[in-house]
């Protein structure tokens, strides 16, 4: 609609400096004709943007002042296409009543002809400027209704997805959950069958148990989140707690942020989490290390994280592996990377790096 209006009034411009050029209108409307132009262009966006009905009010009675002076110097299509504009400003800027007192205005700009050429011309622009009226409320309200639609769809989007979360959680929690749970059970069962005089034995079975429990809360986490999404910590936060966690489990870990910290978008704020999740459990379970540290870089056009430790050069078991598989499906899917190369000074090195 405004590039409509703007296009109107570069014509009715247009039209009046043909006029001048003619010979058949006065020289001293060009400089009111461009006030108006600039007034019905850049001003309109101006005042548009703001809230204040004052400044509108301000704007429309300015622009109807202009109007009808270049229209008293020049009577004629242009100056008649500048009346048009306005009103049709007038529409997205005043409610309705202050619509109709500035259109019953606008044949008096006709005052001045012999009666019957000014009632005619009068009428003319009435039902040209109250048609334009017309047909800005429309194209109005139609966007209102698109806009509304538009939030509809969206909302019906998210129930749908919020409802596919809960499917899946329920699908999460019933089946591998319970398997989870049963395997967790059946362990602590075997050690205590065992008892103390098997210490190899149980020692196994005590890591199994573990690393069962700890899938289980990994579920249990996972299933949190699809029921109900939470707010997400910022990416240094989220890998401040991770560093942490590695080192209370026997890793020494620290994070390092190099760049300028901003907000990063969640599909690239996921890649980069679950990489140094990733990467971390790994140096636990694989590296053999006695010292790790994950970098957070913000680059001007990217984000990136990396895992370094100082272990056997087997931070990750297999570049082929379904947590490094599945990572460097996210990088790619965002425009990224993934690298896993030895570290410089022996262990292992994950990278990943994504557009934000």
């Amino acid at each position: 609609m405004l590039l409509a209006l703007t296009l109107l009034t570069g014509g009715a411009l247009l039209t009046v400096v043909l006029g001048v050029v003619g010979g058949g209108d006065p020289v001293a409307v060009l400089p009111l004709a461009g006030a108006f132009v600039l007034l019905a262009t850049l001003g309109f966006r101006w005042v548009q943007g703001r809230e204040r009905r004052w400044l509108s009010a301000v704007y429309v009675v300015v622009g109807l002042v202009l109007a009808s002076v270049v229209f008293a110097l020049a009577p004629g299509v242009g100056p008649t296409l500048f009346l048009v504009v306005l009103v049709s400003q007038c529409v997205l800027l005043l409610p309705l009543p202050a619509t109709v007192v500035v259109i019953s205005m606008v044949p008096f700009v006709h005052t001045g002809m012999p009666f019957l050429e000014g009632l005619r011309e009068g009428l003319g622009t009435l039902v040209a400027v109250v048609f334009a009226a017309v047909i800005t409320e429309l194209l109005r309200r139609e966007q209102a209704m698109r806009r509304a639609l538009d939030a509809a769809h969206q909302q019906l989007r998210d129930q749908a997805a919020q409802a596919e979360r809960l499917r899946v959680a329920r699908d999460i929690h019933d089946g591998l959950g319970h398997s989870l749970t049963v395997v967790q059970m059946q362990l602590r069962a075997a050690r205590a069958l065992l008892g103390s005089g098997s210490a190899g034995v149980d020692g196994v079975l005590a890591k199994a148990e573990d690393q069962s429990r700890e899938a289980l809360a990994e579920v249990r986490r996972s299933v949190g989140a699809l029921r109900e999404p939470r707010a997400v910590p910022p990416l240094v936060e989220a890998l401040t707690g991770l560093a942490d966690e590695t080192s209370a489990a026997g890793v020494p870990t620290r994070l390092t942020v190099a760049g300028v910290e901003r907000p990063v978008p969640d599909p690239a704020r996921e890649a980069l989490f679950r990489a140094a999740q990733e990467g971390l459990t790994n140096v636990r379970k694989h590296a053999d290390a006695s010292r790790a540290e994950l970098v957070l870089d913000f680059t001007a056009d990217a984000v990136r994280v990396e895992v370094r430790d100082d272990g056997r050069g087997r931070g990750a078991p297999s570049g082929d592996g379904v947590g490094l598989l599945g990572l460097r499906e996210r990088a790619e899917g965002l425009g990224g990377r993934l690298d896993l190369a030895p570290a410089p000074g022996g262990g292992c090195a994950l990278t990943v790096e994504v557009p934000a």
